[in-house]
């Protein structure tokens, strides 16, 4: 039932972005955390270590390699590359993921959605960049995120490299047994993260170092990206998912001719 909420709201939302009501947006935003924070809770209450619902570790290897992307950028919250989310796939799911699938997988997704928009729940898709709103190169989002969140301004590589090890150190902690896999991956960002290995080592370590250099960032960042995602309402909604190429914004002949 939650994750159905779940569904529904983050459709409004996006629609309500698109209409440019932020009032509602806004309130339908902070509707769609505490659905997001009940299912959290309900899934502890379940037992399971897992951040994801059980069915996703145990057939992972059955499940198409869009939903395995899904999962793993779902964990991650942020903007990733390829190899990031093969990494947390490796990391938390079962089954194996095969990095040069994923080339193709964003034409693939704009070629459905211009088929038939918004008939899935949910679409891969670039990131944003702040100055042109065109596809970021090698890095996917889930278009049910806001459009600030699926932006990239200048300072957004790092803050987004140290959202993921807070989200990747959370999950961590939940699990009764990591993989060595898991613990790699952890130690790959501690090692990118001033005092994340100064004394004892441990997921919480991470997370608090990578929270206290957030902090200096995130401000700065967040205002780029809200700036950037004001303009993004004249992008058609194929651009928005998928970037603004060349030719006038909002242009979608012109995108056609050029793209």
């Amino acid at each position: 039932m939650l994750e159905r909420r779940i569904d529904e709201l983050r459709t409004a939302v996006r629609l309500a972005a698109v209409a440019g009501d932020r009032v509602n947006a806004r309130a339908l935003r902070a509707e769609l955390r505490r659905a997001e924070d009940a299912w959290e809770r309900a899934l502890t209450a379940l037992g399971e270590p897992s951040p994801m619902p059980p069915a996703l570790v145990a057939v992972g290897s059955l499940l198409p390699v869009r939903e395995q992307v899904h999962h793993a950028l779902t964990l991650l919250t942020v903007p990733a590359a390829p190899r990031l989310i093969v990494a947390v796939h490796e990391a938390f799911f079962s089954g194996e993921m095969v990095s040069a699938r994923l080339t193709s997988l964003r034409r693939d997704e704009e070629r459905s959605f211009r088929s038939a928009p918004y008939a899935r729940p949910y679409y891969l898709c670039p990131a944003l960049t702040a100055d042109m709103l065109a596809p970021a190169r090698g890095l996917l989002t889930v278009s049910t995120w806001s459009v600030a969140e699926r932006i990239v301004g200048p300072l957004s590589l790092r803050v987004h490299f140290l959202t993921a090890a807070i989200r990747v150190a959370d999950a961590v902690v939940r699990l009764d047994a990591p993989r060595p896999a898991t613990g790699h991956l952890l130690r790959r960002f501690a090692a990118n993260i001033p005092g994340a290995i100064d004394g004892a080592y441990t997921p919480m370590s991470v997370a608090k170092a990578a929270r206290a250099e957030l902090v200096v960032h995130e401000e700065a960042d967040r205002y780029a990206r809200d700036e950037a995602a004001r303009r993004a309402v004249r992008l058609t909604d194929v651009q928005r998912l998928f970037g603004a190429r060349l030719g006038l914004v909002g242009d979608e002949a012109g995108e056609e001719a050029t793209g």
